[in-house]
Order: C-alpha cells, then structure tokens, then sequence
C-alpha cells in the first residue's frame, strides 16, 4: 500500500522545522559574524590604546576606547536580545568619559570586565563560528551545483571545495555528491555554530549578580520611601477629613444637644427642632464616617470576591463597561483592595475624562503575577500630571513591588496594564 498524506506528514513536518532551524540560526550567524568584526576591530584599538598606554600617550584615548567598547557590547546585547530574554544595557550606557572615570572602570566596573573578557571571546570564538557558518552554505550550494557548470571552467580550474582536480563527469558527480554531505554537515552544524557564538554572551553581558542585587536594593528603597510617603498623605487624609468633617459635625450635634437640653422645660418646640438638627447631623457625620472607611476598604470586597466586586463596579459605571476575569485563586486582601483600587480609579478616568463609547476591564493571574488590563476607545491623553489619579494609582501599585504602564496617545485609545505580585 503506498504511503498515504498523514503517513509522511509527520516527516515533512519534521524537513521544514529543521531547515527553518538552519536559516534561523545562519541569520543569528550573519549578525554575530557583524558584530564579531566590530568587536576584533575593538579589541585591536583597545590593545593598542592599551600598549600606548604603557609610554603615557595613550592614556588620553581609554575612555573613548572603553566607551567604543560599551557600544560593541550593546550592539551584541540589542543583538542577542531578539533571540531570546532580553539583556539590559547597564545604566551608564555610553561608558567613562574622563580618564578617571576609565580607570575607576577598569579597576572597580566588574561590567566593563565582563565586557573586556567578551570582547576576547567573540572577536576570536565568535568570529570563527560566523565564519564557519557563513561559508558552509556557501560551500554545500557550491558543491551540490557544480556538475552544472563545472564544464565552463578553464580545465586548470575546475576543482571541488577541497582542491581536488576535476576533468570528467563521474568527478564532476563526486563533487556534487560532496555538496550534499556538506548540505547534511551544515543541517547538525549550524544550530550549534548559532549557539557556540552566542554563548559567551548570554553569560558575560548579562547584569552580574551583584549587579542585580544593587539594583533591586535600590528599587525596593525608592518604592519603599514611595510606600511611605502614601501612607503618611493617606494618614494626612484621613485626619483631615476627621476634622474638617466627621469632628465638626459631632462638635455641632454636641451643642445641638446642648440646646435642646436647655430649652426643653420653657420651649419644647424649640427643643424638639434642636433635636432634629442634631439627628440630621449626626446622620451626615455618620455618613463621612462610612465614606471615609469605605476609601480604607472597598466594602464591595467584604461581600464578594475580587471578581465579583469589579462586576459590581462596571455595573454602577455610566460608560458601558465589561468585566472578564478568571482563574484568580486565592489573594491577598491587600492585593485585592490595591487592584480593585486601581481599576477603580481608571474606570472614573474613564466616565470623567475620556469621552469613550465603551470600556473593558480584564484580569487574569499567572503564576505568582496578577495582570490587569483596563482599556478604552476614548480620546486618550492620559498622563500622570494631568490630576487623572494615575500617580496615586502607581504609588499603591509599586508599594507591592508591581508596574503600572499607561499607552494613551492623542486620540485614543487608552490601555493601562498593571501587574501586581501576588504569592503562591
């Protein structure tokens, strides 16, 4: 029975994900053949600046020399970074600009180290690999087609990659035999040719542990103060609101009460109004009250979950809004009180500000990561200064460590996403 269309799909299948591995991977090739001549071109002018160096007359041109070399590591960095997790550039990403500030670098950047001993890496091991992997296609379709040119040639100069001599046809196949192998070697070589090159740079340009440590000391000591800095205008508030509002009031039912106790044996009329104001204002007061703690919690969450009391928002927004949340789990009241804050917040921007037809708030939970996307079709123009709550928005985010990020060019639309830690 012949082999119907199922029966070879799984090996075509299995053709075509191999040769687009082997483009995919000579393209890495090319590049990296690129940037490995900028990087020997580098090396050369820093070993001469270096060597200079040594009589006192190079010295002047280190830090443009260590600033070429950042700008070849970056190159490599934007390079690699397509291809996989993306590698940051460090935070001075131009590189020393006085002799003092290379001599700091080389002596105490443990970066531009990392750089020094790519530089070498690349300029030697990764020149050779795009080499190889460049000239192996090269070489393979060279090969495979020579028996169809072959005859064109002076007979002095007629010969297979190898140097061997051809003046017949069965040679002439040999050769073309040649090309095939070639076209097999280049199959299994390439991926690790593409791998072999990119190696010393996923290792060395990447942030050094201690790096990253620095770095996320210094990003939990500025959310942190920014914590505190909310907390204490929130604290602020709420004393504020207790004097100017709640306070105030209770002074005035106190003196009411005064009143009516006063004039109730000659007055009772007037005693009677008297306690009528004092229930009328002792109910307001009690209405700031549960204001005021409503904005310390949402009750919404008392009654329902996160997902439930986002429902009941969109349901009370004047902009028609839809809520598609799913596979929450388990959170953290804080977690919930600051997404729920959030959307919140963002749902006003939108009846207050947008001018959009709709609205559409989704969340959604992977891992250890809540992810809120709240979008509209509405002029757009958000900006934290322009007194929206986005600002109060991002302070309660980053104070669980989480990023806000705001997409509204004129014109619309608006998309704000927000991820926030959220435990296992």
């Amino acid at each position: 029975m012949p082999p119907t269309d199922n029966d070879t799909r799984p090996l075509r299948e299995l053709v075509v994900s191999g040769l687009n591995n082997v483009f995919l991977s000579l393209e890495r090739l090319a590049g990296g053949l690129v940037t490995a001549l900028m990087a020997l071109f580098a090396l050369t002018l820093l070993g001469a600046v270096l060597l200079a160096s040594l009589l006192g007359v190079g010295l002047l041109f280190l830090p443009a020399a260590l600033r070429l070399l950042r700008a070849v590591a970056n190159r490599e960095r934007h390079r690699l970074s397509r291809w996989g997790a993306p590698i940051p550039s460090p935070v001075a990403t131009r590189g020393p600009t006085t002799l003092a500030d290379a001599s700091r670098a080389l002596v105490h950047d443990v970066q531009v180290r990392r750089d020094l001993v790519w530089l070498v890496c690349h300029s030697t091991l990764g020149l050779l690999s795009g080499l190889l992997g460049v000239l192996l296609p090269v070489i393979a379709v060279r090969d495979t087609t020579f028996p169809l040119w072959w005859w064109l040639l002076p007979p002095d100069a007629a010969g297979a990659s190898i140097g061997v001599p051809v003046h017949d046809w069965y040679t002439a196949l040999a050769v073309g035999l040649l090309g095939v192998a070639w076209g097999a070697i280049m199959f299994g070589l390439e991926p690790i040719l593409a791998w072999l090159q990119s190696w010393p740079g996923h290792r060395l340009l990447g942030p050094h542990s201690r790096i990253v440590l620095n770095e996320r000391i210094t990003e939990l000591t500025v959310t942190r103060a920014a914590a505190l800095q909310s907390h204490t205008a929130e604290l602020r508030r709420i004393e504020r609101s207790l004097h100017d509002g709640a306070q105030s009031r209770l002074v005035a039912v106190i003196i009411q009460l005064g009143s009516a106790r006063r004039t109730l044996g000659t007055n009772p009329e007037r005693a009677d109004a008297a306690l009528e104001r004092a229930q009328a204002t002792a109910e307001g007061a009690l209405a700031e009250l549960r204001g005021l703690v409503r904005d310390i919690l949402p009750p919404a969450l008392e009654n329902h979950d996160l997902e439930g009391a986002l429902s009941a928002l969109a349901t009370g927004c004047s902009v028609p809004c839809t809520v598609e949340a799913e596979g929450l789990g388990s959170l953290a009241s804080s977690i919930e009180a600051t997404a729920y804050f959030a959307v919140a917040e963002s749902v006003t921007n939108v009846t207050r500000h947008s001018g959009a037809g709709y609205a559409r708030v989704r969340v959604g939970r992977e891992g250890d990561t809540l992810h809120i996307h709240i979008h509209d079709d509405g002029r757009g123009g958000a900006a934290e200064n322009a007194g929206t709550g986005l600002v109060g928005i991002r302070r309660r985010i980053e104070a669980h460590d989480g990023t806000l990020t705001v997409d509204s060019p004129e014109g619309g639309p608006t998309d704000i996403r927000v991820e926030l830690p959220c435990g296992s």
